[in-house]
């Protein structure tokens, strides 16, 4: 596992990491993708789909 660097993400690397982001969702998603990743707070547990989750508001998601 590579190594996490510590701290928040300045503003460029938030960028590179939308946009990553929505390359992978565009060329790589299948149908889902559920990752876990360790945090100093606990882990995180992070789900993408290609459908939105029965009952949630589409407005519930923050557009990229």
């Amino acid at each position: 596992m590579d190594q996490i660097e510590d701290g928040q993400l300045s503003d460029d690397e938030f960028r590179d990491l939308i946009s990553l982001l929505k390359r992978f969702c565009s060329h790589d998603l299948d149908q889902w993708e559920a990752l876990q990743t360790p945090t100093p707070h606990g882990p995180v547990y992070i789900n993408m789909t290609r459908s939105l989750p029965p009952g949630t508001d589409p407005s519930a998601f923050r557009p990229i």
